[in-house]
């Protein structure tokens, strides 16, 4: 790697990072373009533990580049998936106000959504739920039906083999330890030697913070990993839920609340939790890594988050510690659930950025310079927006 001459090294082979390596190959057939991934396998992250849940672009502010992104990157993803058969399904979600008292902010996500042009939107009665959700209560939804799931783990080994096709190259089992510029060269320094590019980018995800600092970026924002953990319908109870539905969300926090949702394989989960994380790839509670939480707890953004956030933080604990309190919270939605047509459920390592200030960012962020681009935040809907965000990326290497 280190003996050829890169047009641009890409840093990680998540969905973001092959999209980003296929829009530049895409813009410039020929060009020699290089993926590094630190574990054996593509996805391995963000990609392959998510819900797989394909927005519409409904919570976000409009004018912020999670609204645009959004929507132009369902259009695009779909269109993807079209043309190289990768299976997905609209099913649609249902967003239910429990009672009177959400219907305010029901009406500023419906505002939202009109405005960041979030196709078929349609408010329902409590009444009308039925008609969608048998098994679903509420005052009152919104009805988003362009809203699908997908695996965005195939559609990253899809774009791997594509962007290969289009003569990539993909190497896995190589960790970055920084990125920076010696005499107009971009030198990407690795596990397995320094590689010499044109450029580079950096879709680093859960460790983009700490390439980016080690690259001389800013400290801030820092990666806050937030865990979060899933509960499954057993198969005898599936039948209770036929696509999605979520709760009127929180306005101060960029999570989208517990929420039942149909899988593409036919699973449904619950959730997720959202509790702080013992490791940035602690999937299983018994993970624990002492520098991550050592990372995590030096950082002064975490604990003015956490004076901020403490009563959302006891009831993630109460829901994570007791999962009938879980249960409990799904069945406000769909009051036939209980506790015994659940089981353990798969988990989640969600890569928050947050500020000095104990503000969660609650937008994609990016960092640049000659030479290079790193990706400092890129949570939910990232996976969703991924070509159109990669689309960006391009245009403002062109553009350097």
């Amino acid at each position: 790697m280190s003996d050829a001459s890169w047009d641009t090294v890409v840093v990680g082979a998540g969905i973001l990072g092959l999209a980003t390596a296929r829009e530049l190959l895409l813009r410039s057939p020929g060009s020699r373009v290089l993926v590094l991934e630190r574990e054996p396998q593509i996805a391995p992250h963000q990609t392959g533990h998510n819900s797989g849940v394909v927005h519409a672009g409904i919570y976000y502010k409009p004018g912020s580049l999670k609204a645009q992104l959004c929507t132009e990157g369902r259009n695009e993803l779909y269109r993807y998936c079209d043309a190289h058969g990768v299976p997905y399904e609209k099913c649609g979600k249902l967003i239910i106000a429990r009672n009177p008292s959400e219907l305010p902010a029901l009406d500023e996500l419906e505002r939202r959504g009109i405005e960041n042009g979030v196709p078929g939107l349609r408010r329902l009665s409590g009444a009308e739920i039925p008609e969608i959700e048998p098994h679903a209560v509420g005052a009152a939804a919104l009805l988003s039906p362009e809203t699908g799931i997908v695996d965005f783990a195939a559609v990253a080994r899809v774009m791997a083999t594509e962007i290969e096709s289009l003569g990539a190259t993909i190497q896995t089992g190589v960790s970055v330890r920084a990125i920076t510029r010696s005499g107009g060269t971009t030198v990407v320094s690795t596990s397995a030697g320094d590689i010499p590019a044109a450029r580079a980018v950096a879709c680093a995800g859960l460790w983009s913070d700490r390439l980016a600092e080690r690259s001389g970026e800013d400290e801030n924002p820092r990666i806050v990993p937030f865990r979060g953990g899933y509960l499954k319908l057993k198969p005898a109870a599936r039948e209770l839920v036929r696509g999605l539905i979520y709760p009127v969300p929180d306005p101060s926090l960029p999570f989208l609340g517990v929420h039942l949702s149909k899988t593409i394989s036919g699973d449904v989960w619950l959730g997720p939790t959202a509790l702080l994380s013992p490791g940035r790839s602690a999937y299983s509670l018994r993970t624990l890594n002492r520098f991550d939480i050592g990372a995590t707890l030096r950082w002064p953004g975490t604990w003015r988050m956490a004076r901020r956030f403490w009563r959302t933080g006891l009831s993630e604990m109460n829901f994570a510690a007791r999962q009938s309190t879980f249960v409990r919270a799904c069945a406000d939605y769909v009051p036939a659930l209980t506790t015994d047509d659940v089981e353990p459920g798969p988990a989640g390592i969600r890569a928050q950025a947050v500020d000095r200030s104990g503000a969660l960012l609650d937008d994609f962020a990016f960092a640049s310079g000659p030479g290079v681009l790193h990706v400092r935040n890129a949570p939910s809907p990232a996976a969703t927006s991924s070509l159109a965000i990669a689309k960006m990326i391009a245009n403002r290497l062109e553009a350097a």
